[in-house]
């Protein structure tokens, strides 16, 4: 893929991922995505787990790495974000979601998915950046997990501890779930591999695919990588192919300022989308001035300039 083009100086949030979907008649559907914020928030000082409400505007409930669903059965908004453990009386993380016909007012949250212990990962470790996607008369939740238990190899600079970390994929009859894991043993992408914020893409072929972001903290240079998956999403259908590395984006060495700190290069939050003229696009997140938790976390764009998933 191309990653010519600048990025928007936007701040990951709700909000503007909302006001997006609105905009575009929730056509396209942009997840919030990646690393969890450092900043202290009010919802972290909540220990009890959240009842539902109606009436709800956005500033007045919980949401993290939130993504719509724009479902045209219902003629209903399905708003999914992350639930911390601590928020779902189970004792385990998972998928919370949110329903409306306007965008402006909500109903929720509603536990649609929970860690169950008999998988690869630690229930109470996060369920990050869901999303949910109608396919095949089905929707499928596509959510990253987490086993610091099982380390990996670790390198690059800064060092720092790698381990188990992959997008999972559950199928409900229902966008209000429950939503069942399709694989427990292991993850879908390489075991290897510590990924995130994986997400589906369907090519001309009918060929689905999750791609995903492949995580700096192993790879150092952040890569965009795509695996094919089986018809029914349950098992990966190949090898997994490279699209491109954060450093590939021309702003950041544009906007790079020398500093001490070493250099990383991050890649969070693929969501991939064809334009009305054929274009493939995709949305990224980065950091503007590519220092780490220093600056601003960003939305950038790439093309293809084939009009194909491989690029470039």
């Amino acid at each position: 893929m191309n990653t010519e083009l600048s990025p928007r100086k936007l701040r990951a949030s709700a909000r503007g991922v909302i006001a997006l979907a609105a905009a575009l008649g929730a056509a396209v559907l942009v997840p919030v995505v990646a690393q969890p914020p450092k900043a202290a928030r009010p919802e972290d000082a909540i220990t009890q787990p959240l009842t539902p409400r109606s009436g709800l505007r956005l500033p007045e409930f919980f949401i993290h790495d939130p993504w719509i669903l724009a479902e045209q059965l219902t003629q209903t908004y399905y708003l999914y974000t992350s639930a911390p453990s601590r928020l779902t009386g189970l004792n385990r993380a998972g998928t919370f979601v949110y329903k409306s016909k306007d965008l402006a007012t909500w109903e929720g949250p509603f536990v649609v998915f929970a860690c169950p212990d008999d998988c690869w990962a630690v229930p109470q470790e996060g369920a990050w950046a869901p999303e949910v996607h109608a396919y095949k008369g089905k929707y499928y939740l596509f959510t990253t997990l987490h086993n610091p238990t099982k380390p990996l190899p670790t390198q690059g600079v800064p060092a720092r501890p790698n381990f188990m970390r992959s997008t999972m994929i559950a199928v409900s009859d229902s966008p209000m779930g429950p939503f069942t894991l399709l694989k427990k043993d292991a993850p879908v992408a390489p075991s290897s591999f510590m990924t995130l914020d994986g997400t589906l893409f369907v090519d001309p072929a009918g060929q689905p695919w999750m791609v995903y972001a492949h995580e700096h903290r192993q790879k150092h240079d952040g890569t965009m990588e795509a695996l094919p998956l089986a018809d029914d999403l349950a098992r990966a259908a190949g090898d997994p192919i490279y699209l491109f590395k954060a450093s590939d984006a021309p702003w950041i060495n544009e906007q790079a300022v020398p500093n001490a700190r070493a250099t990383v290069y991050v890649t969070d939050g693929p969501e991939l989308f064809r334009t009305r003229t054929g274009q493939l696009l995709m949305l990224w997140s980065s950091y503007e001035k590519n220092d780490l938790g220093m600056d601003s976390y960003v939305e950038t764009v790439a093309r293809s300039r084939t009009g194909r998933l491989k690029g470039p």
